[in-house]
């Protein structure tokens, strides 16, 4: 095959493609109507040929940013990719959708990879997923340029910055493209960046006149708890207990959680616990053999298990959109990795929860583990050297940010945004914090007596030391001597003599231990970096015991009447936000059918449930409870190709069920069903009984006027003169349709050769909205004659 020379780039320019084209091909293929923030933008910077950098937070749509413009431009996209897993599962869900797409990996049999090198070389594929490490070798290099490509995009673009958390060497040779494809453009894609590491992303790739667009970093979805930890064990459990009745959960009656933890030893011993616990859980860490890994994340991607205890290793490709819980069982190295794990909660839109249990010893822990593994970065000369120190610095750094966050007591979603550079703005505009965070929700409270507490520990560590000669000791020596604890160590050093022992021996030992590494956040003490870490009094100590410091000790809130530790959420007000509109009992059933459904589907398909349908589209389905393709193809997340494959199959379960329960099809979507009761002031339509407004609608009167003499959404009152038009067949419907679009509508509808929504307005180019084709469709469809 001849090759073909790499084109000069052409200069930026206004692409050709409407915003109409643009979201017609989104619909098509996705089922959306609409972009999210920046997604727009980011589109267009691809199709008008101008590099970008593109921040946004996980879940909030980066890939259909590179996924959507090769269907537009019919030009081809290398799409750089960490993980074959975050491949895998971009290409299945893609392929479900009807889009031409293909990875190359290590993975692949001969025969497979042939198959996507014909389908490249005969023009059939727009996206090609590769790891870093594949894509520049040179026979590899030296192939792709016989083929003609029209953009890079690289994903989890952070790992190119050695500011940013995952720095990957590999990925600072992607720049080496530039000179192979100069007429390419490049754009980066990433979740988590700070203006240092975008700007360094931007250096490193030598990105050309480009566009960068940061989204919003809130996650208002998200519910944030970071608490001292204090008894593990117990506050592990009682937090996946809130997630553990299967309200949106899947196989073994739980919602998705993951757990975090820096060990690898860590990650087995709280598995088996939970599991003690009657809590189903398994470890995963890069120690184990490639076929258990492989055995842990399948089951955890095909909800056949729900609670996965992991290292970072686990996560990154993961795209299971239902996690409802995300617990850091240790503090995390940096803000930016607390960012990105949490973020693989609520990916799907729903509330979802992240808590974090830290302790002033996971900083100790986590510089050890930095300096051990700066150790091993081969130094050959003095710049080495300096760049290996660099890295250190850098780890450093970031471990100071996160610290600093544990230990703070503000709100954490306007400390979050803070960080990454946004200003926070209060869900509403409200001035009262954010609502969905342990300090705005009012669950951390001032220990009893802080000031005391505090200075009685202090005076311990500083009476210990005087008695032993200037020897320092242990946290734990420290907590026994307070408490009154006359073991063999503390008689042999004669601390049960002290003036301070048994002066706290009412504070349970794990607080008491919270208590003192809280002091330690505050830098009222300090803990050595030895072997065996001792306790040392600083500056601010002497500050305390004269007074002249004040220390606040926070713990979580007891319940009145409650004697015991309890953890983050055992109010009822400390529960994750809720949806707009809840699910009721009747649809909750529903919903939790039709994941069973969507198991069912992708056990035979081979490909994650979450693949097939997100929870989102199910629980809009369960809501709407499609009867028929129109109502069907009209929920947000289902395109052409996923009508075709699925919709028969998911509409007649749906009426089943609706059938068997009592339920009315094709409800609006924010509607209750039928039968499932009311709330204060809520007006329900019996079986058979007149939709309201009927009368309204006999007068001539327009939907807002209806909408307004109700006090009903318009969406609303568009179903109830669905009803009307059905029950009543009125000979015109021209008081809400003018005759000419009704004419345009019956026309299209005539074309297509059926009465399906989504033809029909593809066939309009868009001009004439869902609710308006709906009512046409219902009149012809009331007036036709009887067979």
């Amino acid at each position: 095959m001849m090759a073909v020379m790499p084109a000069a780039r052409p200069p930026a320019q206004t692409s050709r493609f409407s915003d109409r084209a643009i979201i017609d091909a989104i619909r098509r293929t996705w089922g959306f109507d609409a972009l999210r923030p920046l997604q727009a933008e980011a589109i267009r910077a691809v199709l008008d040929r101008r590099d970008s950098l593109v921040v946004m937070p996980t879940g909030g749509g980066k890939s259909l940013c590179y996924q959507a413009p090769p269907l537009l431009t019919g030009e081809l996209t290398v799409v750089v990719s960490p993980l074959i897993s975050l491949m895998k599962d971009q290409v299945d869900g893609l392929r479900l959708n009807g889009y031409p797409a293909a990875a190359l990996h290590s993975n692949l049999s001969p025969a497979e990879s042939r198959q996507v090198w014909d389908r490249l070389q005969a023009g059939a594929l727009r996206l090609l997923f590769v790891a870093p490490e594949r894509l520049l070798t040179e026979g590899f290099l030296s192939t792709l340029q016989r083929l003609r490509i029209g953009t890079f995009a690289i994903d989890e673009a952070h790992c190119i910055s050695q500011w940013g958390h995952d720095f990957r060497p590999e990925y600072r040779r992607i720049a080496l493209l530039r000179d192979r494809f100069p007429g390419a453009t490049f754009h980066a894609y990433t979740a988590t960046a700070t203006p240092r590491v975008r700007e360094d992303i931007a250096a490193q790739l030598r990105l050309q006149d480009h566009v960068e667009l940061v989204g919003r970093f809130d996650r208002p979805n998200l519910t944030y708890r970071i608490l001292p930890r204090v008894r593990l064990d117990k506050q592990l459990v009682e937090t996946l207990s809130r997630h553990q009745g299967g309200e949106s959960g899947g196989g073994g009656g739980g919602q998705a959680s993951i757990v975090y933890c820096i060990s690898r030893r860590e990650t087995e011993a709280i598995a088996a616990m939970l599991t003690r616990h009657g809590i189903e859980a398994e470890a995963y860490h890069a120690g184990l053999t490639p076929e258990k890994r492989r055995e842990v994340q399948e089951a955890f991607a095909s909800e056949r298990l729900n609670v996965v205890v992991a290292t970072v290793a686990f996560g990154m490709g993961i795209d299971r959109s239902d996690v409802r819980c995300v617990v850091h069982a240790a503090m995390p190295k940096s803000i930016e990795h607390y960012q990105q794990e949490t973020g693989r909660a609520g990916r799907d839109g729903l509330p979802a929860e992240c808590v974090l249990f830290y302790s002033a010893a996971d900083v100790q822990q986590w510089k050890r583990l930095i300096e051990a593994s700066a150790g091993e970065i081969e130094v050959v000369d003095e710049e080495s050297l300096e760049r290996a120190r660099a890295v250190v610095r850098a780890q450093l750094e970031l471990l100071g940010h996160v610290h600093r966050l544990c230990s703070g007591a503000r709100c954490r979603h306007r400390a979050l945004s803070e960080y990454f550079g946004q200003a926070y703005e209060p869900p509403g505009g409200g001035v009262d914090g954010c609502g969905a965070c342990d300090v705005c929700l009012g669950e951390l409270e001032t220990a009893p007596d802080s000031q005391v507490v505090a200075q009685k520990i202090v005076s311990c560590v500083a009476r210990a030391s005087l008695s032993s000669g200037g020897m320092g000791f242990g946290v734990a020596h420290i907590v026994d001597v307070l408490r009154g604890k006359a073991n063999a160590k503390i008689v042999e050093r004669r601390h049960n003599e002290l003036s301070t022992f048994g002066l706290l021996w009412d504070v349970p030992r794990e607080t008491l231990i919270s208590y003192v590494n809280q002091l330690i956040d505050e830098g009222v003490l300090e803990r050595t970096q030895d072997q065996y870490p001792v306790l040392r009094l600083t500056a601010a100590s002497a500050e305390l015991l004269r007074g002249r410091r004040e220390v606040r000790l926070i713990s979580p809130r007891r319940p009145a009447g409650e004697d015991g530790w309890v953890g983050a959420g055992a109010r009822r007000g400390a529960t994750p936000k809720e949806a707009s509109r809840p699910l009721t009992p009747e649809e909750r059933g529903l919903f939790e059918s039709l994941r069973a459904l969507r198991r069912q589907v992708a056990e035979e398909l081979a490909v994650p449930p979450y693949v097939v349908f997100s929870d989102a589209t199910l629980e809009e389905m369960a809501r709407v409870r499609p009867g028929a393709e129109e109502s069907f193809v009209s929920i947000r997340g289902i395109g052409t190709a996923k009508l075709t494959q699925f919709g028969e199959r998911f509409i007649d379960h749906v009426r089943s069920y609706c059938d068997r329960n009592g339920l009315e099809l094709d409800a609006s979507p924010g509607s209750r069903p039928r039968g499932a009761g009311s709330g204060r002031g809520e007006r329900v339509t019996r079986p058979g009984a007149p939709a309201p407004g009927y009368g309204l609608f006999e007068e001539g009167a327009s939907i807002e006027q209806v909408a307004a003499k109700l006090g009903r959404a318009e969406s609303t009152v568009v179903e109830y003169l669905l009803r009307y038009i059905r029950d009543r067949r009125p000979a015109s419907v021209a008081a809400w349709v003018p005759p000419e679009v009704y004419a345009m509508v019956e026309r299209a509808a005539g074309e297509v050769g059926a009465l399906l929504l989504r033809p029909i307005f593809e066939r309009l180019g868009g001009k004439v909205s869902y609710e308006t084709i709906k009512i046409v469709l219902a009149h012809l469809e009331a007036t036709q004659p009887a067979e």
